[in-house]
């Protein structure tokens, strides 16, 4: 099913009929059916009939529920995986190296510029990219490549610097993709068909000031409402819409957005809070109102702060590329914030999402590589010398943790492909693949497979490759 794409913003897609349809119960699961017995249509509703009638739905039931539990599993819905802290709980067994003739590429398609990542969703892949004066959100079906639907509509960049495409992932929830384009596009689409639900122009119906690399913050899924980094004028640096409708819920925060997407934190007294990093505060939120608990100020240079912040052990950690890393300990009350610790030697992130198990963070510094630090104190533990990812003005990599393990896939800025583990003591390298070309986009992961793309083409590869 396609949706015709030359359309101004804000109008409604014109939906074509779809050249073929059929239902699936998930990626890579079979088609599931029922052989009711011989005759069974001529059968009155009673006796044995009423029995099997009664067996059979209580048996569709069962089975539906599992595999929605399965598919819900393997889904990628959202920034940084299923539970928003860069972790594959799902994840198949790897081998401990990858083939010498490299991983196997189940299909490629052609895709436009841009530093979206991908979500896996319901059998379907997203994503959005820039073709002409037009911003994209593409679906495909995971299985076969198959295009889905298109959703495109104007989206003038004027000087927007690093202008090649949208940066902001598209967010899957509850047969919904919210999306955001550079300059301020929002977007709820009907994950099925593409079709529009409702938008929003951020700059030009709500006065945002557009940070200077554009909106890069993907959306974040809350209760009945959906949370923007939007910097809305005034006092919108967050903003809360209904899901259903774009109605405005709440805003909040007088600074100006950054690049970081929020997180939902539950803090030690099972309480739950926003924690938003800005370029001017690491804040904490009430997230059904939006009010502002409390705030520990952090001016960061041309407003660059990008990585969302990680919260464990109810220690927040967010690391900037020229004033170094902070730590802010959360307190008993929901008001309680202060700094814990701050560096400014080793720890100089800029968009790399770091990563934290067991006391230890580990994160990408701009001139050392990637950094392993106590999260209690910041102390350097180690580094890699630069090994996962070349050394570069704006490195990258995006790491997610396979499992409980020690293990990690990392794609790095070359479109490399690394299997590694980070021990509290050294990095381990294992294998690595060559994917895509040069990249920024996060990759996403579903099944066995992984869903990566650069500027030309997205690929779905089986990383069970023998």
């Amino acid at each position: 099913m396609k949706t015709k794409s030359h359309l101004p913003f804000g109008s409604r897609p014109v939906i074509e009929p779809p050249g073929r349809h059929f239902w699936r119960c998930g990626f890579g699961t079979s088609l599931v059916g029922f052989q009711r017995p011989t005759g069974a249509d001529e059968v009155e509703p009673s006796g044995s009939s009423c029995v099997w009638r009664r067996h059979f739905w209580l048996v569709l039931a069962i089975v539906s529920l599992q595999l929605m539990a399965s598919r819900a599993a393997a889904d990628w819905p959202r920034w940084r995986g299923p539970t928003g802290d860069g972790v594959w709980a799902d994840a198949p067994a790897l081998p401990s190296r990858f083939p010498a003739t490299g991983l196997r590429t189940v299909w490629s398609k052609p895709v436009g510029p841009g530093y979206s990542g991908i979500a896996v969703a319901g059998g379907r892949v997203y994503t959005m990219d820039r073709q002409g004066d037009q911003e994209r959100v593409v679906c495909w079906d995971a299985a076969s490549g198959e295009e889905v639907w298109r959703f495109s509509y104007a989206a003038d960049y004027g000087k927007l610097e690093y202008g090649k495409g949208p940066r902001a992932m598209p967010t899957v929830h509850a047969g919904h993709v919210y999306t955001l384009g550079a300059v301020g596009h929002l977007h709820c689409l009907a994950a099925d068909t593409g079709r529009r639900i409702w938008s929003k122009d951020l700059v030009g119906d709500y006065r945002a000031a557009q940070p200077t690399w554009g909106f890069a913050a993907p959306v974040l899924p809350v209760g009945k409402t959906i949370v923007v980094h939007a910097g809305l004028r005034p006092d919108g640096c967050f903003a809360a819409l209904d899901r259903l409708t774009g109605k405005e819920i709440w805003r909040s925060g007088s600074g100006p957005a950054g690049y970081a997407a929020p997180v939902l934190a539950r803090r030690s007294k099972q309480t739950q809070q926003l924690i938003g990093w800005t370029p001017e505060h690491i804040l904490g939120l009430e997230p059904t109102t939006g009010k502002v608990q409390w705030t520990v100020p952090y001016k960061v240079t041309m407003g660059v702060s990008i990585a969302t912040p990680i919260v464990r052990d109810d220690i927040v950690v967010v690391s900037g590329y020229w004033e170094g890393s902070k730590a802010i300990r959360l307190g008993d009350r929901p008001t309680a914030g202060e700094l814990l610790w701050e560096e400014n030697r080793f720890l100089r992130g800029l968009m790399s999402q770091p990563l934290c198990r067991d006391g230890r963070v580990y994160l990408l510094d701009k001139r050392h590589g990637l950094i392993c630090c106590d999260l209690k104190t910041g102390e350097k533990l180690w580094t890699d010398a630069n090994k996962l990812t070349p050394r570069d003005r704006n490195p990258q990599v995006t790491m997610v943790w396979l499992g409980e393990s020690r293990r990690i896939l990392a794609l790095n800025s070359t479109g490399q492909l690394v299997l590694a583990s980070l021990h509290a003591d050294r990095y381990e390298e294992h294998s690595r693949a060559q994917l895509v070309g040069p990249t920024w986009a996060h990759p996403a992961y579903s099944g066995r497979f992984i869903f990566a793309r650069d500027d030309e083409r997205i690929v779905c590869v089986d990383l069970t490759s023998k």
